[in-house]
């Protein structure tokens, strides 16, 4: 009798376990399941018990093993870094953790155990944060510990998994490209095998046909086919009928049957049949784990923006400390170029800071004494004093990364039309197959029938044409993305994106082009102060230096450029210089204004002012025009000033906007959006914008935007067109309606032929055909998708 043991869950027979003489309802696959078992309940953690439900676990690992390499400095250099309080701080990759159990029991194990800190998982990833005191315990005892209960740990290493996420895409690529060369050889082998089926034959020339076809879909089914078989072996142990079951035990009887024949036995082979729904289902999964992106890769970009050090004094003297050694109250120099590791106050000097990285502004923003400063952003100009007024453990940048991970766990995923179609339609397939089987065998007594006709169910009903559904037009769809410059980072978001009600758009560098033109000016001045002025902006490369001598290029001819003396750049003030012994300034306007200011002076007489602001692209107007028209409401979220976001959104004619928004608020407005039962886009291309983009049904980057932003966007916009948009959603909603059309094919083909098999009309040989072509016609009528150019389509 088979029996499952109380600690892991997996079953053996009752003679193999071990049991105790005080409770006979205890038994243990090995010593560690006994052990583990009673170190939880002397521990009062039993009740994991519960929570593990009916999973079934990995059997404790020995502890036997050598861990004191954890200890070795040569480790410690590598991964272990030091927190601001003197404790260690390591990232721990978890083994074995199945379910949220398991996540539940390392944690208070670890959090129980003297000298841990803190201890946290990461759900999606089963990474964990360990922060212990060095002087209590090592950490050679806590990945001992993790053993004990039966897990393992191991140094979360970014190079690592990127390598394995290379090598697990490569593998795919391989066993998908050597299903597609066999399932060509074999097609073209078919030609002549069901050519001569109805023209005539020699027996031996069949039998030379049937092995070379064995030779081509042997390779398929064991290799190419290995990850149905994987799958379908997981779903049973979860108890699961899933496509991969249907998909393998299809291709399975299948390709024994056809080993019957080729050994001798009276029928006909269908090797073409095994590779062909092995093939097909194949490239779906190829195009799955392609767009896949790993959430702990997602981090490390938005970490990698983070400086490692920073310059700190101390009693007058400089010092190069790690960013958690920063303590609240220590001086930070920042020079020209560097970033500011954590957030503070300016206590000395003045410069201008690119806060792009957190605002998505590209001005830079003055700072002089008295200013805050935030972590991530950087020193345009000179170097600056400041005081620390946090740690790193609550600056600016490093709250984003933390919200972020936070969205980025309970971000749902979209569950496909086709795998809730498929969850009970393998089942019904199975059983009806099954169920034909033993009709047909106590009906006439024929074994061989009976499996024929079983057999013909499975392959006829074969879920080809129904898993190719989706993925075939969503491969056609996806190129035709592509060739636009519009990316997609899983074919799955075409069907969200077909159902969008709402986009949310950030206003710089996605509505607006992130470059500046002068709106309004006001001049007083004659030839020669024109020239002057031309002059001194001529000088500069600053971004509104350089809109103002446009301006001035394009409203007056006949400039001259003149010699001025004594040039000198203000830090984030503006351009000092001498002509004919006049001083001449030109930059920055102190009075508070809507719009960035240039204003310029001789001998401090104010001569003129212009008002700048980032222009708007020009395929802006007709796109939120094309949204209006499909009924699909429009928002502007911006981190900048209200009135300046007002004036954007009138132009182009969005109703709501809001300006003056944290990064956290525009996450909390996508929220809230969605709540109210939106399906929701967001737009945007900076850091301040990847805690709203994780948020959104479907995130956009610009490809100009912060590596973050692309880093964890759903679609890219390689082009940098806001028309990409509603390419997106033309492309998509037709890709979609593509997609309904192929799954009414794929179920009216087996509602017509099911039953036809079920009753014993359709021999293998026919059900294969007939297979092959309900597939041919799902791939195409995928291919139509891009029969016409999108140009003209719009």
């Amino acid at each position: 009798m088979q029996v499952s043991c109380s600690h892991c869950g997996l079953e053996f027979d009752e003679s193999v376990m071990i049991t105790e003489p005080d409770n006979e309802e205890l038994y243990f696959c090995c010593n560690g399941c006994q052990g583990v078992y009673h170190l939880l309940k002397d521990d009062g953690l039993d009740s994991f018990y519960e929570k593990k439900g009916n999973n079934t676990l990995s059997q404790p690992l020995a502890i036997d093993k050598d861990s004191s390499n954890f200890d070795k400095e040569s480790f410690f250099q590598r991964y272990v870094k030091t927190t601001h309080e003197g404790f260690n701080r390591v990232d721990l990759i978890i083994e074995g953790i199945h379910c949220a159990a398991c996540i539940w029991l390392n944690e208070k194990v670890l959090d129980q155990t003297d000298g841990i800190v803190e201890a946290s998982i990461n759900f999606t990833n089963n990474k964990a944060k360990v922060v212990w005191d060095n002087d209590i315990i090592k950490l050679s005892q806590i990945i001992d510990k993790i053993r004990s209960i039966g897990y393992n740990a191991y140094p979360y290493d970014k190079t690592e998994n990127e390598i394995k996420a290379t090598k697990n895409q490569r593998d795919y690529f391989l066993r998908m490209s050597i299903a597609i060369f066999s399932s060509m050889n074999i097609m073209m082998i078919d030609i002549a095998k069901y050519t001569g089926f109805f023209t005539g034959m020699k027996q031996n020339t069949v039998e030379l046909i049937h092995i070379a076809e064995f030779i081509f879909s042997t390779p398929v089914l064991l290799y190419s086919g290995w990850i149905f078989f994987r799958g379908a072996y997981f779903g049973l142990k979860n108890k699961i009928i899933n496509m991969d079951f249907l998909v393998s035990s299809g291709a399975t009887l299948t390709y024994i049957y056809s080993l019957y024949v080729l050994f001798g036995g009276v029928g006909h082979s269908y090797f073409d049949s095994v590779t062909m729904i092995i093939t097909f289902v194949l490239v779906g999964k190829f195009l799955e784990v392609k767009g896949k992106k790993n959430a702990m890769d997602t981090m490390d970009t938005i970490k990698a923006n983070i400086p490692l050090e920073a310059t700190i004094i101390k009693d007058g003297v400089k010092k190069v400390v790690l960013l958690d050694e920063i303590e609240v109250g220590d001086i930070i120099e920042v020079r020209a170029g560097e970033k500011a590791s954590v957030d503070g106050e300016v206590i000395s000097g003045s410069a201008s800071f690119d806060e792009s990285s957190l605002t998505g502004e590209s001005i830079p923003v003055y700072k002089t004494i008295g200013s805050k400063i935030y972590s991530g952003t950087i020193n345009t100009d000179q170097v600056i004093r400041y005081k620390a007024l946090k740690d790193y453990a609550n600056s600016t940048l490093n709250n984003i990364v933390e919200l972020l991970e936070e969205s980025l766990n309970s971000k749902p995923k979209i569950e496909d039309t086709t795998n809730e179609l498929s969850k009970y339609f393998s089942i019904t397939i199975l059983s009806l197959a099954l169920a034909s089987f033993i009709g047909w065998y106590f009906y006439n007594g024929n074994f061989e029938n009976a499996l024929i006709i079983a057999i013909s169910v499975i392959v006829i009903a074969c879920p080809c044409a129904l898993a190719l559904a989706t993925p075939i037009a969503s491969l056609v769809g996806v190129s035709w993305l592509s060739k636009e410059g519009l990316l997609f980072k899983e074919a799955k978001f075409i069907e969200t994106f077909a159902k969008i009600t709402t986009v949310v758009f950030d206003k710089t560098g996605t509505i607006t082009q992130g470059k500046l033109k002068v709106i309004n000016s006001s001049l007083d001045l004659n030839d020669d102060q024109l020239n002057i002025l031309y002059s001194l902006t001529s000088s500069s490369t600053h971004p509104v230096s350089v809109s103002v001598k446009d301006y001035l290029e394009q409203n007056y001819k006949n400039l001259k450029e003149l010699e001025l003396q004594n040039i000198k750049q203000i830090s984030a003030k503006g351009l000092e210089a001498q002509y004919n012994n006049q001083n001449i300034f030109g930059g920055r306007d102190d009075e508070q204004s809507d719009y960035t200011t240039f204003i310029f002076k001789i001998d401090d007489k104010l001569l003129a002012k212009f008002e700048l602001e980032d222009s708007i692209k020009d395929e802006a107007y007709k796109v939120i025009e094309e949204l209006k028209q499909q009924n699909i409401k429009t928002i502007i979220c911006s981190g900048d000033n209200t009135n300046v976001v007002k004036n954007i959104a009138n132009q182009i004619g969005i109703e709501q906007y809001y300006g003056n928004m944290s990064p956290k608020d525009k996450a909390d407005f996508i929220s809230k959006l969605k709540n109210d039962k939106q399906t929701v886009i967001m737009v945007g291309d900076g850091i301040n914008d990847s805690l709203a983009l994780s948020r959104a049904d479907i995130s956009i980057a610009m490809g100009n935007g912060a590596d973050v932003a692309i880093a964890i966007s759903d679609i890219v916009i390689l082009n940098d067109k806001l028309n990409g948009i509603t390419k997106s959603l033309y492309i998509s909603k037709r890709t979609f309606g593509f997609i309904k059309q192929n799954l009414t094919i794929s179920l009216i083909y087996n509602l017509i032929t099911i039953p036809i098999a079920l009753l014993g009309y359709v021999i293998p040989l026919v059900a294969a055909l007939s297979m092959s072509l309900s597939s041919l016609l799902v791939v195409g009528n995928s291919m139509r998708i891009n029969n016409h150019k999108f140009d003209k389509e719009k």
